[in-house]
């Protein structure tokens, strides 16, 4: 039986039958079940971190298992709702769907970095304002997407949406619906936190 039938069956192979057949230790250690760990570095809301970790874990569970830095919250883990959402490097990521070891050097931005109960970033702000969180769940991958969208716009990067490839995208109700589409809110308050994000950027949308 071979290797990879012999783990489908969830046996460890024999290590000196896998040897024989020219399998490397490394390949043997990670077929026996032990995890393959690596130092990964990076900057999470200022602060650096070194971590030793399973080449396997998500940049999600890094942040919340290991840096005990529970504000993104995993929903779906399949990049699909965009509860995890954080901004690396200045650029939003679902990253349920990242490894933290592809973040080697990496700033990373956490709802946490963003602002504090008693000094709240103006979008945390506006959430509270116009009751754009609801039940709160996704609230955190929403902000952090609104924040890092808006910054996007101002960079002249284009949506799906945008008719006009040559000139500054403007938050329309288009844009601001397509760019946000990533972010599922169950309570559906999607209305309220169109109205704080609007307030944020200035526009009338």
């Amino acid at each position: 039986m071979g290797t990879a039938a012999t783990l489908a069956l969830g046996n460890a192979p024999n290590t000196a039958s896998a040897q024989d057949a020219g399998v490397s230790g490394g390949a043997v250690a990670l077929a026996a079940g032990t995890p393959s760990l690596a130092k990964v570095s990076f900057t999470v809301n200022g602060a650096a971190h070194d971590l030793n970790l399973d080449t396997r874990t998500t940049l999600l569970d890094a942040l919340r298992e290991h840096l005990h830095l529970t504000g993104s919250k995993k929903g779906c883990d399949q990049g699909q709702c965009g509860a995890c959402t954080v901004i690396v490097e200045g650029r939003r990521i679902a990253s349920c769907l990242s490894l933290a070891v592809m973040h080697q050097g990496d700033a990373i931005t956490t709802i946490e970095g963003l602002g504090t109960p008693d000094n709240m970033h103006p979008m945390q702000a506006a959430f509270v304002k116009h009751d754009g969180y609801q039940c709160g769940y996704c609230t955190p991958g929403q902000i952090c997407s609104a924040v890092a969208m808006l910054d996007e716009i101002k960079a002249g990067m284009p949506s799906h949406v945008t008719a006009d490839l040559e000139a500054t995208p403007q938050l329309t109700n288009a844009e601001l619906r397509e760019r946000m589409s990533g972010n599922i809110c169950r309570c559906g308050a999607y209305s309220n936190i169109a109205e704080a994000i609007t307030e944020v950027a200035g526009s009338p949308a």
